[in-house]
């Protein structure tokens, strides 16, 4: 019999995830820091999609076109179902990559997108999806890759292949991959109690332990349990990636591309008298012991001059999507949490507060008695947009055309809302992409979708519908048992909601 699953977990979903790097607007302003020309929007790709919501909520508010395949027909189901409510330009199947990437119907694409799959398949279809960026990404198109690297992984992937071993030689047969996984844990416990030599040699490996018992069963299948699974270092994807001619652009998290918040001044000065760009990165790596990269890769990556990158940088429009006194002044890079100049970004917020899109020159102007330069505006925009208090702002002719689309498919998601708290986020045509949106909050908009004005009757709502399924809501941990104390506790939220989260969701054009 053949094994369709090419040794990939497949008895078990994978999670409902939104990954913003997969947004073609993404890579703009990412560009745009590095001094690149940036990639165009037209038609995009995503290999493995997982459960569809990135290609889905992209495919809505982009107006652009997806092509997408996931190997799982029970997820390519589910994206499929979702497609058809917004009626976006989604086309996605469940073909295996050998033969969706031989496919003679599909169009030359501005982006193709792998997240969560480079380190988890074998060197056959590496090569087939190397094939397939070489044949069919435009030039000056744009690859987005999410790998497991090197040297981070380098203490922890024995524990991963004992992880793998015991569930395949120990685990109970017929009790499913999440009974496996428990009880390759347990045992991974019981042998760090021994003391044993490895755990001595590596002492981070007991708060990796930690953490996976932490993590949801569905993630740590994906994640670990694969037959397949190879951490690779910086220089060995270059390799890989040479033959489809791309070449490194620049990291996909923006946070990456501020080094005050990632490295020393004497690591800074080493990478700085190294020559090689690629070795680099590499050496870059070992200084923030990396152990997974989001990166872009573009086939024929152009320089722009300091006068074109300054007018693209001063056209380029932000929009806050935080509640301006949540926003913390603190980020945390590799060198660990750093504060951020209040003189510098207290105006910035300031001047966003109002959850209306401006373009960086038009910051420029409002703050000009503020001392601000222009270079620390941009780094202030990097570093904000990193930490998801700020987002860019598609071309504003396009977003009717994408509201149309994220209407339909927020109403969906939300109708799904009141039976499940799988799904997270919302699309916005404002932003191109996803939207945080929990439950709870996707329930209040339902009811105000339905005429219902006031906070106490969004509670009302939810309410009726989590009691008429035996929910109860979860407080720090605890269940709140009467239906007064549920009630009230959905008001404060619905309350809050009305107050901080609704004026932002009604700027993005969600509600």
């Amino acid at each position: 019999m053949t094994d369709w699953t090419a040794g990939y977990v497949a008895d078990i979903g994978y999670t409902f995830g939104y990954y913003l790097e997969l947004n073609p607007l993404h890579a703009r302003l990412a560009f745009l820091n590095a001094g690149l020309v940036p990639p165009e929007s037209g038609h995009h790709c995503e290999l493995g999609f997982g459960q569809g919501m990135s290609a889905n909520i992209h495919a809505a508010a982009s107006g652009s076109t997806w092509h997408a395949t996931d190997f799982n027909p029970a997820q390519a189901s589910f994206a499929q179902a979702v497609a058809r409510a917004s009626g976006a330009n989604a086309h996605l199947t469940d073909e295996a990559f050998a033969d969706f990437c031989t496919r003679a119907d599909l169009p030359d694409f501005d982006s193709i997108g792998l997240h969560g799959i480079w380190s988890w398949i074998n060197d056959e279809n590496r090569a087939v999806i190397v094939d397939f960026i070489r044949r069919k990404l435009k030039v000056g198109g744009v690859v987005y890759i999410s790998y497991n690297t090197q040297p981070g992984w380098a203490a922890m992937a024995p524990m991963r292949d004992l992880l793998t071993e015991h569930s395949e030689v120990m685990g109970i047969a017929g009790r499913g991959i999440v009974s496996r996984i428990d009880g390759a844990l347990d045992f991974a416990d019981k042998l760090m109690a021994t003391n044993p030599g490895y755990l001595k040699a590596n002492p981070m490996v007991t708060e990796r332990l930690k953490g996976m018992k932490a993590h949801n069963r569905n993630y740590l299948a994906h994640e670990y349990f694969n037959r397949d699974w190879l951490p690779m270092p910086f220089s060995k994807m270059a390799q890989w990636l040479a033959p489809a001619k791309v070449g490194f652009a620049c990291s996909a998290h923006y946070l990456d591309h501020v080094d005050a918040v990632n490295l020393s001044p004497e690591q800074q000065a080493l990478l700085n008298e190294t020559p090689d760009a690629l070795f680099r990165q590499t050496v870059r790596d070992f200084m923030v012991n990396q152990q997974f990269r989001k990166d872009f890769w573009v086939k024929g990556g152009r320089k722009l001059s300091l006068l074109a990158q300054a007018e693209a940088l001063r056209a380029h429009p932000v929009i806050l999507v935080q509640h301006r006194p949540d926003v913390a002044l603190k980020v945390t890079g590799a060198l660990g949490e750093a504060t951020l100049q209040e003189a510098v970004y207290t105006p910035i917020l300031d001047a966003l507060a109002n959850h209306q899109p401006k373009t960086l020159g038009q910051l420029e102007l409002q703050l000009k008695d503020k001392g601000i330069t222009f270079g620390q505006l941009t780094q202030a925009v990097v570093i904000l947009t990193g930490a998801g208090s700020l987002a860019s702002v598609q071309d504003p002719a396009l977003i009717p055309k994408a509201k149309t689309h994220t209407d339909k498919l927020n109403a969906h998601l939300m109708d799904r809302a009141r039976g499940s708290a799988d799904i997270n986020y919302l699309a916005s045509p404002v932003t191109g992409g996803g939207v945080a949106v929990n439950r709870f909050q996707q329930l209040f908009l339902l009811a105000l979708n339905q005429g219902k004005k006031q906070p106490a009757e969004w509670a009302q709502l939810a309410w009726q519908i989590l009691a008429a399924q035996g929910q109860k809501i979860v407080k720090e941990g605890k269940t709140v048992e009467t239906a007064e104390d549920n009630l009230s506790e959905l008001g404060v939220q619905a309350n809050a909601f009305a107050h901080k989260q609704l004026p932002i969701l009604r700027a993005l054009q969600i509600a």
